[in-house]
């Protein structure tokens, strides 16, 4: 994979950067490659975070993940490496990527992985 894919990812002041509001972005036609058997493989990729000074912008981050189309990237690594991406460029307070990986042989994987920034405590820890 390329080391270059979060150079397509584009970010916005925050509008509201003293609120803690978290938003939800769920991108439902994400695909990829087996690297095992060269199948593609669907996904819907969900996104949660918590803005601190900049929110993503979305039209970026569909061009960012139509970059995955063609790599062949086991579903664990792919949902990490999206957080990580996500995280070097917008630097939330917490961030969530939750990948649901359609059934292949019977099987379907989900692949959850999440960012809390040092010092912060995510609201839902404290319920």
């Amino acid at each position: 994979m390329s080391d270059d894919f979060k150079t397509i990812l584009e970010t916005f002041p925050n509008p509201f950067p003293d609120r803690h509001y978290e938003v939800e972005t769920i991108c439902p036609e994400f695909t990829a490659v087996c690297p095992k058997t060269g199948q593609p493989d669907f996904a819907t990729i969900v996104i949660q975070y918590t803005p601190d000074k900049v929110n993503f912008e979305l039209k970026s981050l569909k061009m960012y993940l139509q970059a995955f189309r063609n790599q062949g990237v086991f579903h664990e690594a792919v949902t990490n490496r999206i957080l990580e991406d996500l995280v070097a460029v917008t630097q939330p307070r917490w961030m969530k990527i939750t990948g649901q990986f359609s059934a292949r042989g019977g099987i379907r994987t989900n692949v959850y992985v999440e960012y809390v920034q040092p010092g912060y405590v995510h609201k839902r820890d404290n319920q």
